[in-house]
């Protein structure tokens, strides 16, 4: 990965270019913002930066032995650590504290890496802090944080922060089709609005059981009418598998309201519809279907059972649309 490669990161990008010109690196960074922005790519980028054999001036060789190690993740200088479990541990940061207390291997410097940093307890930040007060020489720290839960203001303070924004739907696009070629553009734009501009988050979404039943869902809303008693049996068993989602059924329904909401805004700017939703439904219908998932997501919200609420919904489309 090159700094090139590192799609809406222009400021971040050019704080550390400019560092990097004039040999004042810090000893300690923090990379903060959402997660799936590019934050990791960018820390890989410049440990590869720094442990390019060949580079000279300019960005990694990407052929060098150097290059090649950090690639593998193989280089004795370039360290990468991430939560055992659910968060970063003590023991870990012991290892790391040992590990620094020796030189660098290889062309006298070592890049460490710490992912998720806002998952260490207490514990584990205070010995990271002692490390980051009195850092070794020839050592550059990395951390690499969500802006979701609060890290230690000591920490804060003895790092440079760079702030990760999301990226627009554009950018995320680009992203999602460099990294996921076999998705279709259609694919690929619901994905970028779905990942609300962190692309990094579409492995997780792609292989989530609810995109298939997303697609399930308007698979049956859009095929031939069926018999009332049918319509009901498979309403009844979609809302079942869907209140087993759990954290997912908001994604569910973000994708069923975007669906409807996409469909509407085709027909207002006199755009092409999916054939069979447009001979299906018309704005009311569609403005009503909306009106039904933000009334689920209202009742979830206020912790109503979520085998109701699934129920109630898959009702309301499957049954009180269809033949309006």
């Amino acid at each position: 990965m090159l700094f090139s490669q590192i799609i809406g990161q222009a400021k971040a990008l050019n704080l550390l270019r400019r560092a990097l010109a004039s040999n004042r690196l810090a000893h300690g960074y923090l990379f903060t913002g959402p997660e799936g922005v590019g934050k990791r790519s960018t820390a890989r980028a410049l440990a590869a930066q720094l442990l390019c054999h060949e580079k000279g001036n300019g960005p990694p060789c990407g052929i060098c032995l150097g290059c090649r190690k950090v690639s593998a993740g193989s280089h004795p200088d370039f360290l990468h650590i991430k939560p055992e479990g659910a968060s970063i541990k003590i023991n870990q940061v012991r290892e790391l504290k040992k590990a620094l207390s020796f030189p660098p291997f290889e062309r006298g410097m070592r890049v460490v890496i710490i992912e998720e940093t806002q998952t260490m307890g207490r514990e584990a930040a205070n010995s990271l802090l002692k490390l980051l007060e009195e850092p070794p020489p020839d050592n550059l720290i990395l951390l690499v944080a969500t802006d979701t839960e609060p890290l230690l203001e000591t920490i804060l303070s003895r790092c440079q922060v760079i702030p990760f924004v999301a990226l627009t739907e554009e950018q995320a696009a680009q992203v999602i089709q460099r990294t996921h070629p076999q998705l279709s553009p259609d694919e690929v734009r619901t994905m970028a609005k779905l990942t609300g501009g962190c692309p990094g988050r579409t492995d997780s979404l792609h292989s989530s059981e609810v995109l298939a039943l997303h697609q399930e869902c308007l698979a049956t809303l859009l095929e031939s009418s069926t018999g009332q008693a049918e319509t009901v049996e498979l309403a009844l068993d979609l809302a079942r598998r869907l209140a087993e989602l759990k954290e997912e059924l908001h994604l569910f329904l973000d994708l069923l309201s975007l669906f409807f909401k996409e469909t509407m805004t085709n027909m207002l700017c006199a755009k092409e519809p999916p054939r069979t939703a447009r001979e299906r439904w018309n704005l009311p219908q569609l403005s009503a279907m909306v009106s039904a998932v933000e009334a689920a997501r209202s009742d979830l919200a206020r912790n109503c059972s979520r085998a109701l609420v699934c129920e109630v919904l898959l009702l309301e489309l499957f049954c009180g649309r269809r033949e309006q």
